[in-house]
This record gives C-alpha cells, sequence and structure tokens, in this order.
C-alpha cells in the first residue's frame, strides 16, 4: 500500500487531492486540524498519533518528529541495507508529502501580533517533513504549493509522477523554506534591534522569474525579469499585459519610471480595469488632476495634467513631440476613446493605465506592436518592506538605502529668499515642476507652467549645461515659466541663462556656499525664488 501524509495550514484544494489520492488506494495520515477537517468530509485517514504510537506532546509541538515517519520519508528503496533496516524498526516508506507551512507572514503582518504569537507561528515539523521528503525525491513525491495538486494526480493516474517532476516539486520545496527561514531570521532580528531597524545583518532577497526576454538592454545582452514575492504595491511588476509581445528589458525600465511618476499625482478616478465589461470610471475625486507623463530613455521628455486624459497627454506630448517618438506613456486615469485615438496617431511602444476602456481598447489594439499594461487601482497602495528601499547592484555588492518618497506637503509654506514673493501661478507652477523635477536624472532641469512640462534638461554634468538642454529642448515660449532644480546651483550662470530664456522664477533646494549669490542673480533678473530644503538627486 503507498503512504500519503498531509499537513496543511492552507487547505486550499486539499479536500480534492486527498480524495483522489483515497481512490487511487493511499492510504492517509495526517496530523490535527488538517485530520479533523479531512475526517469531517468523509475521507478516512489515520491519526499520526496512531502510526507512530506516539501522541503529540507539548501542546501539539512534537508530532511528526518521529523515526517512523522521517526514516519512512528519507529511506531509500533501492538500497537493501535501508530496506532492511526500515524492516527491523517497522518502518513503512511513505511516498508522497503535502505539506504547507504555518503561517508566519500573514501572523507577523497582523495589528497588534504579539512576539509570543509570532514564536508560536514558526513551523518545526513542516519544513523537516518538506526536507526529508525533498532530499528523497528520488522515492517520494512532496508538494508545497496546491496550484501543483491536479498535475500530480495527473501524472498519478497515468502511471506515476516522473522523476524529472520530483526533481522540480523538490527544488519548489528548498525555495519555500529559504523564503519561509529568511521572514524568520528578518523578524527576529527587527526584534532585537527596535521596530526601526531598516538594513539587517544578513539580507536574503526572494524573487520569482517571471520569464526571459528577448535580450537584456542591449542584443548582446541576455535577460530576465523576476517578481518579488513580498511585494504588493501597485506598480509595473504586478501589472497585467493586455496586447502585443512580451516586454522589453528597457520596456521594464520606462515603464516603471513612468507609472513611479504618475503616481505622485492623485489618481484620477474611483476604479480601473474596465477592459472586460467592469464598472465604468468614477468621478474624480475633489482636487484630483488627471495626469499624463511620457518617458524616453527612462527620463521624463513630457508631463501634464489636464480636465481629460487626452488633454493631458496632448500637453505631455508637446513638450517634446520629437522625443515622444517611441516612448512609454502612463496615466492615473483609465484609457478612454478619444484619448486613444490621439495615442494611436504617434508611435509609442507601451501604454500603463489604471485600466481601459473597452472602446479604447479595441482602438488600441489595431496597433498590432503597442503594448498595453493595466495596473489596476492607485489608491490604497501598501508600502512595506524592501518595498520603501531602493536598491542598486555593483560589481561584488549592493547599495541600499531609502526609496525617494521625499513631498513637500505645502508649497507656499517654503522659505522664499527673493525680494519678489511668487505669483500665485509660479506657486501652482512649482507644485508640478517640483514633482516631476523629481523623476529627472540628475543634473535635473525642468521648465514648467502649472499644468505641463515646457522643458526638460536631464543627466548633464554641469547644471548650466541643464539649463541650456531644456532651453533648447522647450517646444514653445519659455517666457513666464518657473524653472525647477533637483539640487542648488552652484554658480549664478545657471540662474543668467534661465532668465535670459524667459524664466520668471525657481524654486530648488539651496544649500550652496554660493546661496548669496544666486539670491543675487534672481533679484537682479526680477525673478522670485523659494528654498525647498530637499534635494532629489536621481543617478
Amino acid at each position: 500500500m503507498k503512504r500519503a501524509l498531509i499537513s496543511v495550514s492552507d487547505k486550499s484544494g486539499i479536500f480534492e487531492f486527498a480524495k483522489a489520492l483515497a481512490e487511487l488506494g493511499y492510504e492517509i495520515l495526517s496530523t490535527g486540524g488538517t485530520a479533523q477537517a479531512l475526517r469531517e468530509k468523509g475521507i478516512k485517514i489515520t491519526d499520526v498519533a496512531a502510526y507512530t504510537g506516539s501522541p503529540e506532546i507539548l501542546d501539539g509541538r512534537v508530532k511528526t518528529l518521529h523515526p517512523k515517519i522521517h526514516g519512512g520519508l528519507l529511506g531509500r528503496r533501492q538500497d537493501p541495507k535501508h530496506v532492511a533496516e526500515m524492516k527491523s524498526q517497522g518502518i513503512d516508506p511513505i511516498d508522497l508529502v503535502a505539506v504547507n507551512l504555518y503561517p508566519f507572514a500573514a501572523t507577523i503582518s497582523k495589528p497588534g501580533c504579539t512576539f509570543e504569537e509570532a514564536v508560536e507561528n514558526i513551523d518545526i515539523g513542516g519544513p523537516s517533513m518538506l526536507r526529508s521528503a525533498a532530499k528523497n525525491h528520488a522515492d517520494v513525491t512532496v508538494v508545497v504549493d496546491p496550484a501543483d495538486y491536479p498535475r500530480v494526480l495527473d501524472a498519478l493516474r497515468d502511471g506515476g509522477v516522473q522523476p524529472s517532476m520530483r526533481m522540480e516539486l523538490a527544488r519548489k520545496v528548498f525555495q519555500h523554506t529559504a523564503q519561509y527561514d529568511a521572514r524568520i531570521s528578518a523578524y527576529l532580528e527587527a526584534q532585537g534591534a527596535g521596530a526601526s531597524m531598516k538594513f539587517p545583518s544578513l539580507l536574503s532577497l526572494q524573487f520569482e522569474k517571471v520569464n526571459i526576454l528577448r535580450y537584456g538592454e542591449n542584443p548582446h545582452q541576455q535577460g530576465a525579469f523576476y517578481r518579488e514575492l513580498a511585494s504588493d504595491e501597485v506598480g509595473i511588476a504586478r501589472g497585467r499585459q493586455l496586447h502585443a509581445k512580451e516586454m522589453s528589458y528597457n520596456n521594464f525600465l520606462d515603464a516603471n519610471s513612468a507609472l513611479e511618476l504618475v503616481k505622485e499625482f492623485a489618481e484620477a478616478q474611483g476604479t480601473g480595469q474596465t477592459h472586460e465589461g467592469n464598472a465604468a470610471a468614477t468621478s474624480p475625486p475633489e482636487g484630483a488632476k488627471i495626469a499624463a507623463v511620457i518617458v524616453k530613455h527612462n527620463n521624463p521628455c513630457g508631463a501634464a495634467i489636464g480636465a481629460t486624459s487626452r488633454e493631458a497627454y496632448v500637453r505631455a506630448r508637446d513638450t517634446d513631440p520629437i522625443s515622444a517618438f517611441g516612448g512609454v506613456v502612463a496615466f492615473n486615469t483609465n484609457i478612454d476613446l478619444a484619448t486613444a485615438k490621439d495615442l494611436t496617431g504617434t508611435f509609442l511602444e507601451v501604454l500603463v493605465a489604471p485600466g481601459f476602456d473597452p472602446d479604447a481598447l479595441a482602438e488600441l489594439k489595431r496597433k498590432k506592436d503597442l503594448r498595453l499594461i493595466e495596473v489596476g487601482s492607485l489608491q490604497g497602495e501598501r508600502r512595506s518592506g524592501l518595498d520603501v528601499m531602493d536598491m542598486k547592484k555593483i560589481v561584488g555588492g549592493l547599495i541600499l538605502q531609502d526609496r525617494d518618497l521625499g513631498v513637500i506637503p505645502d508649497i507656499r509654506a517654503l522659505k522664499v529668499v527673493s525680494k519678489r514673493p511668487p505669483t500665485d501661478e509660479e506657486y501652482e507652477a512649482f507644485a508640478f515642476g517640483w514633482k516631476v523635477c523629481k523623476h529627472v536624472k540628475s543634473n535635473a532641469i525642468v521648465f514648467a507652467r502649472p499644468d505641463r512640462t515646457v522643458g526638460i534638461g536631464a543627466g548633464q554634468m554641469s547644471r548650466v549645461d541643464s539649463v541650456k538642454l531644456a532651453t533648447l529642448k522647450a517646444a514653445s515660449s519659455l517666457a513666464g515659466c518657473i524653472m525647477a532644480s533637483d539640487a542648488f546651483f552652484p554658480f549664478r550662470d545657471g540662474i543668467d541663462a534661465a532668465a535670459q530664456a524667459g524664466i520668471t522664477a525657481v524654486i530648488q533646494p539651496g544649500g550652496s556656499i554660493r546661496d548669496q549669490e544666486i539670491v543675487q542673480a534672481v533679484d537682479e533678473h526680477n525673478m522670485a525664488m523659494v528654498l525647498t530644503g530637499m534635494r532629489h538627486f536621481r543617478h
């Protein structure tokens, strides 16, 4: 008789799985709550305590840690010495294990979870059984993921689980237990260091491979896309592609940059994902602005807000129509038909939005190579753990920092250092331009009006060159625009160049040893200037 051992916290699909195993002639061993749940469904089981002859002890902490369990899992069926020893010890082989673990991560994420409660949800017997079964996968089928139940049953009905599948299932076990142990380690270290601990002494990262990319940043480089297991923040990594060929390496970078910038603006509707006939978009919340962002080579080349998504997009595109060609566009609202018709007039690589109206989706799908990414509602996003961290790989190491989530809650509360105070319109332009400037590569300069960018200078080695580049890129008059700078001006030449271009007001962090010289230049040009005290370098 073949034997299966079942002990699960997540009971998804377990009743159907156990019933099918019984029909295939398996004796089912089980423990605690799983045994009770199976028995209530009319499935015949043998309690592990009855099988081992040892009762569960210490409030259930010890129940499967027994030679009859682990000997039955680890004994090699083809090794005569193992077979003889098992027989002499009264140990029967266990052929299949279906185990998933105490919900440690879910427990510690609950408000008010105590340390004692967390510790009691550290599974000991479960990982031990999984590891034993996975080590002996030559003879034992081990299932840790309920999603694998159907295909395991199909294989059993078709003559048995093949060695290649048993090895794959064993690999999933060790990935799962590694992630489980990493969560426990991080939690315990945080308890010892205090809740403010950000940087653990051992950083364990868990990402699952989603797919292999056609190539990396360039055709001679290979690439792959991985998704972080512990993250549930709204983002490109968890978006749903609705159309066209798979995303490329560069598509992912640009789409992520575009979405993160458009998230600076409050979501302009209450629902996403209308493409399959879901509820229509609701009215924008009070004070929300519909925003559109265009990114090219990981830098914004246009951003705007408007009364409609079409208006916002057209304003963003008109910042730099040449660079918009082949760009990535993100919205903070569903895309409607009028917007879709304008979008199809320019070659674009990717569109990102909370959702797509059905008629807009049909229109956009006429462009066979236009990738459409639906990310769902931008409201209520949760940021925790690595979601609030930014990582960059260097050769032989990793540098880790807080994500730049800094915002200015009240733009009118900033320190005015010029003789002339900003006008109301300039303050509105400051609020808009500063949000965009935060997402432009340093040295970053953004020329803006209250509802749109007019010129963007990015990634230059000197700030005055960024000012000159923004002036050169401007497709319309700069008269009356404001200038946002991601860091201080080291010399007055940047101010002089901006004034000559028609800029009337400046928002910048301040902090240069020449700040007084910069203020003097601003006053000479009758400009207004405020200091944020917050820098937004982006390398």
